[in-house]
């Protein structure tokens, strides 16, 4: 966990993310983008002496994970975006985020893994963030100015974990032909933003958004057309983009003399 608040520049561990059994001389782990019940048990029998989950599990510690959805405002606010007017874009899937925290089993993968004794934990919004950097980087190196939107799913697709990825990136709203203007990949930020932040960031001069994954509502792009907002939406697909910021760090536990076995994870070759 250390080293990856370290990568990302985290100070502490954000509320997405938890050490749920402890452990130590950690030599071989099983990283999974999913790792629950039935990994933990392949964990054990591959003689793992831990496992990675990325994306969070049910486990007490993350009832408030939802909370990581507030920094959409920061990257709100950094792209030029009023505190006010982000607060207010977030403020209703954010409830809806909470409550959704109450149908969830707290306890199963918890004490599965206690029950094995089997070190186990989630790291989640640090390697978002190092994904989302990475992603951010390469499309300033990789275009210019007067880049259309085509030039940056082009500029992505360099990457080795969109070029291998099952899903292809999307131009879901605007078309390739469009100017690409001003940019924000908006990603580690626990989920995709959805309508209310698209909109926000369109109507405060990003002419084009990236999100990992989007909400199967065809209804909140037609809105945007019915309220006739100008703007583009490049979704580059959840594992894909995630494996960006996971490859990245465990490059690092690898010079950390760590084995690491990747489970769902994009190859980064």
């Amino acid at each position: 966990m250390s080293i990856a608040l370290k990568l990302s520049e985290f100070d502490t561990v954000p509320a997405d993310s938890a050490i749920y059994v402890e452990g130590q001389k950690i030599g071989k782990i099983l990283f999974g983008i999913d790792v629950g019940v039935p990994e933990l048990l392949l964990a054990k029998q591959l003689g793992c002496d831990a496992a990675i989950s990325h994306h969070p599990k049910c486990a007490f510690p993350l009832i408030y994970s939802y909370k990581v959805f507030c920094r959409h405002v920061q990257q709100m606010v950094n792209a030029g975006v009023p505190q006010q007017t982000a607060e207010e874009a977030i403020r209703k899937k954010m409830l809806t985020l909470e409550v959704m925290q109450h149908k969830k089993n707290w306890r199963h993968s918890l004490d599965v893994a206690r029950l094995l004794n089997m070190p186990y934990l989630n790291i989640h919004a640090p390697l978002d963030e190092l994904g989302r950097r990475i992603m951010t980087r390469q499309i300033r190196q990789e275009t210019s100015k007067d880049a259309t939107v085509n030039d940056v799913v082009n500029a992505l697709n360099k990457l080795p974990e969109f070029r291998n990825a099952v899903t292809k990136i999307k131009i879901l709203y605007g078309a390739e032909s469009n100017p690409a203007g001003k940019i924000q990949v908006s990603h580690a930020a626990f989920t995709n933003g959805g309508y209310e932040i698209l909109k926000t960031y369109f109507k405060h001069g990003v002419n084009t958004v990236i999100y990992i994954h989007i909400d199967a509502n065809p209804r909140a792009l037609e809105q945007l057309k019915a309220d006739n907002v100008l703007g583009n939406l490049i979704v580059t697909g959840n594992i894909a983009s995630d494996s960006v910021g996971i490859n990245r760090f465990i490059t690092e536990l690898e010079k950390h003399e760590i084995s690491v076995i990747r489970l769902g994870i994009i190859s980064p070759n």
